[in-house]
């Protein structure tokens, strides 16, 4: 059986989700934070070490500026209440991508919430914020650059916002077909499922599933 250690998400259709209910896009978004809790609570039961959520891409600043904001407004109210229950449960939160760019008020929770869950051990939930792989891996390589050897796939490895060991499993709903610059470094073995299911509509059955199938899978990474 495959040893399962990080499981990635790319959650979308929470927008289109919000509108199919004759409400708004931030409706969808609402929903969406709901199914992000039932994957943490599954995953801390089926004691997966590793999880990732594609929460803002570096893209995604195309957006309405009234969407972007209740997006990172859903994030500071999300942490201020469920700060402690997040520590109780043993689960440190890592944010990735390029922080710099974010808000000063949403950056300062990010790091808070770092700080208080840094050392807890039984779950990594790293949200990806600002996130894009090609500007990952291109800040991979000027780390590496001041570096007097010749670059390896290792010293990119190392440099990467996210830590080893890479997804196992990437989860895409919505119905695409494609990473939308998720990872694109990290996912070079994984197994992709993609979903017509929008995220709010994802479930823990959906994910057990998933894992029973990827558990199932005979894996050879180039062999045979």
């Amino acid at each position: 059986m495959n040893q399962l250690n990080h499981i990635a998400f790319i959650m979308d259709g929470n927008g289109r989700w919000g509108l199919k209910k004759n409400k708004s896009r931030n409706y969808g978004h609402l929903a969406g934070v709901r199914v992000v809790q039932n994957m943490v609570q599954e995953s801390l039961k089926k004691k997966i070490p590793i999880i990732s959520f594609y929460v803002f891409s570096s893209e995604n600043w195309k957006r309405p500026k009234k969407e972007i904001k209740y997006l990172f407004n859903l994030i500071s109210i999300y942490f201020k209440k469920e700060i402690k229950n997040i520590i109780d449960n043993g689960i440190k939160i890592n944010t990735i991508g390029r922080l710099n760019k974010l808000p000063l008020s949403i950056r300062k929770i990010l790091k808070e919430v770092a700080i208080r869950t840094k050392k807890n051990n039984k779950l990594i939930v790293n949200l990806a914020i600002n996130y894009g792989s090609k500007n990952e891996i291109l800040d991979s390589i000027k780390k590496n650059s001041f570096k007097s050897k010749k670059i390896t796939e290792l010293d990119i490895d190392k440099n990467l916002y996210t830590e080893l060991p890479f997804p196992d499993i990437l989860i895409r709903t919505g119905g695409q077909k494609r990473l939308s610059n998720f990872m694109l470094w990290q996912l070079a073995y994984t197994e992709l499922y993609f979903l017509d299911k929008l995220w709010p509509d994802f479930t823990k059955i959906d994910l057990k599933r998933i894992i029973k199938n990827y558990h199932s899978l005979k894996r050879n990474f180039g062999g045979v």
